[in-house]
């Protein structure tokens, strides 16, 4: 599958700091410590509606960390997949009338277009769950010779507690997982299972819906189950114990979860990620933005209304990425209003020096993503030339360089 163009970032003088992250399975924030590359794999859309506002925050958060890490002299692979078939996506095309495929591709680009705009650093890889089928053919079939997957009615389930560290991603109870599964699109009821928290690795043909053949016996026609798409996508392109797996906070558990535990039973145990990075859930006025709701804001709606994606960023990148937040149009207003100020003082032919503010900027995304003190800080330069403080005829362009490499902001 195609990614979307990459950009060149403006070169700094210097060298970022190392970056510490909360780390939702430690419960702490921690200091990431990557090798010369450091690999991140962040779950991306189901491509039935695209981008809404929460998409938007979270892959915001996961451009930081790549900004945070290039800037600190590490060469980021970045890996995001699409879940280009499953039952939401082919729920939407029923109701539509319209082909399942015709639909993803039509989201996938308009996908694509929100993050160029956004100015989202691409993905190294970009892969699709149709492509990645040969690769959970091979997971299955292994997971079974394990002992750890077995058949039911022609599906195949994964033994969850094959993985003893299974549980260590969330730490939650398993009353509490069994209500999570249940709304989140597993099956705990479901009779014949060995355990209400296995999870689906492989469903057989259904009539009226997509399915490919795998060239096993064993294994029926038929298609992925959901968490063991990014378990073979992100093993077979960054191979285990990568550095960083993210997502929304709502696939803590059990999205996040289960594919850690099919990943680990097939390497023997070692750790699938080192971290686990989750962004918070952004809502509309106060109320939780959801698709079942119809209450979702789309980034493509608003550039259509002619707000400068920069703005939006802007916006987004106000808010601290683990907080839940609500989204409102002072949102926006300020943003654009921040922008514009901005752009008036980088304007001017000299400003206050501006080494401390580079320092101050990466300071802050350094200490688990301060977004927001990092604009706080570029609001102070902004303020003091905007009052005429200063005679530095390269800080302009310093800060210009230092919003657009670090922040994502082109001024």
């Amino acid at each position: 599958m195609q990614t979307w163009p990459a950009t060149d970032l403006p070169d700094l003088p210097g060298r970022g700091l190392p970056l510490r992250l909360f780390d939702t399975s430690a419960g702490q924030v921690v200091t990431t410590d990557p090798g010369p590359e450091a690999r991140i794999y962040a779950c991306g859309i189901t491509p039935y509606d695209a981008t809404h506002l929460g998409h938007a925050s979270t892959y915001l958060t996961f451009d930081l960390v790549q900004r945070v890490w290039r800037d600190a002299g590490h060469d980021v692979h970045y890996v995001q997949n699409v879940t280009d078939v499953d039952d939401p996506l082919l729920e939407r095309a029923n109701r539509d009338g319209e082909d399942w495929l015709e639909l993803a591709e039509r989201e996938i680009e308009l996908f694509r277009e929100d993050m160029v705009a956004l100015a989202v650093l691409p993905p190294r890889e970009y892969v699709g769950a149709v492509e990645a089928i040969p690769a959970v053919v091979d997971i299955v079939r292994r997971l079974r010779e394990l002992g750890a997957a077995y058949d039911l009615d022609g599906d195949t389930y994964f033994s969850v507690h094959t993985d003893p560290r299974f549980g260590s991603v969330s730490h939650l109870d398993e009353a509490t997982m069994t209500v999570l599964c249940a709304e989140r699109g597993g099956d705990p009821d479901r009779a014949g299972k060995k355990h209400p928290l296995d999870c689906l690795l492989w469903q057989s043909a259904r009539p009226g819906e997509p399915s490919w053949e795998t060239g096993d016996p064993d294994l029926p026609a038929g298609r992925p189950g959901w968490h063991v798409e990014c378990a073979a996508i992100a093993l077979g392109h960054l191979g285990p114990s990568f550095d960083v797996q993210g997502g929304g906070r709502d696939l803590v558990f059990p999205h996040h979860e289960m594919s850690a535990s099919e990943a680990q039973v097939l390497t023997g145990g070692e750790p699938f990620a080192r971290h686990y990075v989750h962004a918070g859930m952004v809502g509309l006025n106060g109320e939780k933005m959801s698709k079942s709701q119809g209450n979702l804001v789309f980034v493509s709606a608003l550039r259509r209304a002619g707000h400068d994606p920069a703005a939006i960023r802007l916006a987004l990148l106000a808010h601290h990425y683990r907080d839940d937040w609500s989204w409102t149009d002072d949102d926006l207003t300020a943003a654009e209003q921040r922008l514009a100020r901005w752009r008036q003082s980088v304007g001017r032919a000299t400003g206050p020096p501006a080494e401390d503010l580079l320092a101050a900027v990466r300071r802050h995304l350094a200490d688990d993503l301060d977004a927001a003190a990092a604009l706080a800080a570029v609001d102070g330069w902004a303020e003091l030339a905007l009052s005429g403080g200063g005679s530095d005829a390269g800080a302009p362009d310093l800060v210009r360089r230092t919003v657009d490499a670090l922040l994502g902001v082109g001024l």
